[in-house]
Order: structure tokens, then C-alpha cells, then sequence
């Protein structure tokens, strides 16, 4: 958006509910992965470290999903007839707030992914690392910066 160009509330709205439809189905996805793992056999040779830390991204995918969720559900059951500034802020927030544990959890399954590939500790949490950070950037640095401008 061009800077100083502003929305109404009605798009602004919009806008924010499509952007949770669009990021939904990828973090459902992601859990559905998630979970058919714990069930494949090999899950079960992995150490009781790293299936408590698959069990830890789960619930981190689960938060996200929750928090990216509750604006549809917050306008269906509060505001059904109308949009409020109080919505849109509220909404925003509860997107933002999900990436951090959707980062979270998604390091942590690289971490565990580069684990059984490298059977090694330092390179796995390199890796998961640079992840973290790549989402970092991203999601947050970015547009921080961007704002800024």
C-alpha cells in the first residue's frame, strides 16, 4: 500500500479476514504433517528429547492456528452487522501474535528434520537457527523497516 493511502474500516476488515484465509490452510496443512508423523514408525526410534520437542512444535502450530482463527470468530460472534476500529486492531494483533510460535515451531521441526540427516547437534541447530532468523527477517524485521520508510 502507498504510503498515505488509507482504507476504510469495511476494507481494512476485508482485507485482514482474507489475510487469515490465506495463511490458515498452509499452517492446517503444516499440522496435518505434523501429526501423521507421530503415527509413521520411524517417529518412534527417535529419541524421547526429540519427540517431546515435535510434541512442543505441535502445540506451537496449535496457538498459531488458534490466533489466526479467532478474528472469523470474533466477527461472527461480536460484530456480525458491523466492523469497529477495535476489531481491526484486535485482529491484527491476535495475526501477529501467531508467527512467533508458528516460527517457533516450524525451527523446531527443522531442527528435527536436520537431526535425522545429520545425526549431529551444531549443524541441526544451525540450521534450525537460520530458519528462525530467515522468519525473523521476514515477518518482522522487514516490514519494521519498511514502516520506517
Amino acid at each position: 500500500m502507498e504510503s498515505g493511502t488509507r482504507l476504510s474500516l469495511s476494507e481494512a476488515s476485508s482485507q485482514l479476514l482474507n489475510e487469515c484465509r490465506m495463511v490458515l490452510p498452509g499452517v492446517q496443512t503444516l499440522l496435518g504433517f505434523q501429526l501423521i508423523v507421530v503415527f509413521q514408525p520411524p517417529f518412534m526410534d527417535l529419541s524421547r528429547g526429540i519427540q517431546r520437542l515435535h510434541l512442543f512444535a505441535i502445540l506451537c502450530v496449535v496457538v498459531a492456528i488458534a490466533l489466526v482463527m479467532t478474528p472469523a470468530a470474533l466477527h461472527r460472534l461480536r460484530e456480525p452487522m458491523s466492523v469497529s476500529r477495535r476489531f481491526v486492531r484486535l485482529s491484527s494483533s491476535l495475526l501477529m501474535w501467531s508467527m512467533p510460535p508458528l516460527a517457533i515451531g516450524l525451527a523446531c521441526d527443522v531442527y528435527i528434520v536436520a537431526t535425522m540427516i545429520t545425526k549431529a547437534f551444531v549443524p541441526s541447530v544451525i540450521v534450525a537457527a537460520v530458519a528462525l532468523a530467515f522468519f525473523a527477517g521476514f515477518w518482522f524485521v522487514l516490514p519494521w523497516r519498511a514502516r520506517l520508510e
